[in-house]
């Protein structure tokens, strides 16, 4: 293979390392302002709902910027258009650690959101191109391990980043890695042919007025009162007009923005089912861990991080464990375990209180990272093995804003929802506290639940919202629990088929056609 006229040595070793490290660095920036959120909300002067725009503002753009993938690496090839990715997403992070206000942070960060929208589905490209069909669970599994861990270790490294250093760091850290992976790519990593393609303008601009719009209502429906208020229902028929001119146009011109050919496979379809689920628990789980840790358990910030490391760690064991097992075993009953595994520590997080033992946290998050791992990593060597190659990048492309639509949903339902349930728990629970209650009339109760004075006042209606926001917490993880449930049937349309070797199969470079 050759770019701009020049050789270059094809070494799996290295290409994997380069699109490991963008991957992860991708995937990292999801979650890694979390814990660093109520710094970052003193500093930029933000409200708390507001300050929640540097996560979705991220992770909503590079939803919106991961189909036009494959049109644009066919332009510029793979490997221009993959190092144009890494610089800019650095770039974009330097921006965001020097930001001085919230709408500047929240600029670059839809910045950053844009530039590395590419990355993880041209890594996945690269992978299922780079090796033999034999070799790609090994593969997949080394991957994976970047863009699963990724999420789960943002958290550790920016409490600890915050902690001992300042907020900003959340973002510089990019730049060593940015730079790293810059210059692998640029000595190994081979380039595909250029095609002059015709670009779907209406179809992209649907589809991102249909995905931002979904994104401003959830993000904005708490503050505004939902439908209550014009701007939610204008954003609403926004989504749903987006949405219905997107579909409409898609199946009536020749060449639609997203190839519908490849919801034709239901592997692929199964695949799309999964990822959104795991993605949506994931970030759900992380989003609400930490305002639980910080805010109901009362952990510094670096605790705070640490003690959702865990997670990481059961997910780098599994996946490095699964990927080894997944040509001896059916990879559906594969899937189904680590489906139940999560499932079942979901389960128990609904009994959790403030109280809640550090040790049994770090085992119910070792197990669910684990069952998590599992689960995504059985499912990389099946989703696409019946897609014919050249449709690999669209389809990793559309794979991957599912991904992030996954998470980007998730993070607006679980917080909206657990402001609104906290506040009509508030509201159920204070209807017992009136000066008849013998319960607040006897013992200790009596004088520290003092009704008749603004200090006994004040402690009682802090102990409401305590309790209050624990029953929220715990509705939020049943809600995560319910969905993992539904979509553990999705397995069984799944099929186990190995990948035949056709003579007229486009060789691995015109992959991303």
């Amino acid at each position: 293979m050759t770019t701009d006229g020049a050789a270059r040595p094809v070494n799996p070793l290295f290409i994997t390392a380069a699109v490991v490290l963008a991957s992860m660095i991708q995937a990292i920036d999801t979650t890694i302002a979390n814990v660093a959120l109520p710094y970052m909300r003193g500093s930029l002067s933000a409200s708390e709902d507001e300050i929640n725009w540097v996560l979705t503002s991220y992770i909503t753009a590079a939803a919106i910027m991961t189909p036009p993938t494959g049109w644009l690496t066919a332009r510029l090839g793979r490997r221009r258009m993959f190092l144009i990715a890494v610089v800019g997403f650095t770039l974009a992070s330097v921006l965001c650690g020097m930001a001085e206000s919230l709408t500047q942070i929240v600029l670059f960060r839809i910045l950053q959101g844009v530039f590395g929208a590419s990355l993880i589905p041209l890594a996945q490209a690269v992978i299922i191109d780079t090796y033999p069909p034999e070799k790609q669970g090994s593969a997949m599994s080394l991957w994976a391990m970047g863009v699963m861990v990724g999420p789960v270790l943002g958290p550790t490294l920016g409490g600890w980043l915050t902690e001992n250093y300042d907020w900003r760091w959340v973002f510089f850290l990019n730049v060593p890695v940015g730079a790293a992976c810059l210059v692998l790519m640029w000595l190994f990593l081979p380039d595909t042919p250029k095609r002059e393609t015709r670009f779907d303008w209406t179809g992209f601009a649907t589809l991102s007025l249909g995905i931002g719009a979904l994104q401003m209502m959830l993000d904005r429906g708490q503050e505004m009162d939902w439908f209550g208020s014009t701007e939610i229902l204008v954003e609403a028929c926004l989504a749903g007009l987006g949405f219905y001119l997107f579909l409409a146009h898609s199946v009536t011109t020749k060449t639609p923005f997203i190839n519908f050919a490849i919801l034709r496979d239901r592997n692929y379809v199964a695949g799309l089912v999964f990822i959104f689920t795991i993605s949506a628990v994931i970030s759900s789980t992380m989003s609400l861990m930490t305002p639980f840790l910080q805010g109901l358990a009362n952990y510094p910030v670096e605790t705070a991080g640490l003690l959702m490391a865990p997670r990481g760690i059961g997910m780098i064991v599994a996946v490095l464990l699964t990927g080894r097992y997944l040509t001896k075993y059916d990879p559906r009953v594969i899937c189904f375990l680590g489906f139940a595994i999560a499932a079942a520590t979901l389960w128990d997080m609904t009994r959790w209180t403030a109280d809640v033992s550090s040790a049994r946290m770090i085992w119910v998050s070792v197990f669910q990272g684990a069952g998590l791992g599992i689960a995504y990593i059985s499912l990389q060597p099946v989703i696409f093995v019946t897609l014919p190659r050249h449709l690999t990048t669209e389809a990793t492309s559309f794979y991957s804003l599912f991904r992030n639509t996954g998470q980007s949903v998730a993070i607006s339902i679980v917080s909206a929802l657990l402001v609104r349930n906290t506040q009509v728990n508030h509201a159920s629970i204070s209807q017992a506290v009136t000066p008849f209650n013998r319960a607040l009339q006897q013992g200790a109760a009596a004088q520290f639940w003092n009704l008749h004075t603004t200090l006994g006042q004040s402690m009682i209606d802090e102990t409401v919202t305590r309790q209050a926001s624990i029953i929220a917490y715990i509705d939020n993880f049943k809600l995560v629990f319910l969905m993992t449930l539904c979509a553990m049937p999705v397995v069984l349309l799944i099929r186990v088929v190995k990948r035949k070797k056709q003579a007229d199969e486009p060789a691995h470079a015109a992959a991303m056609d």
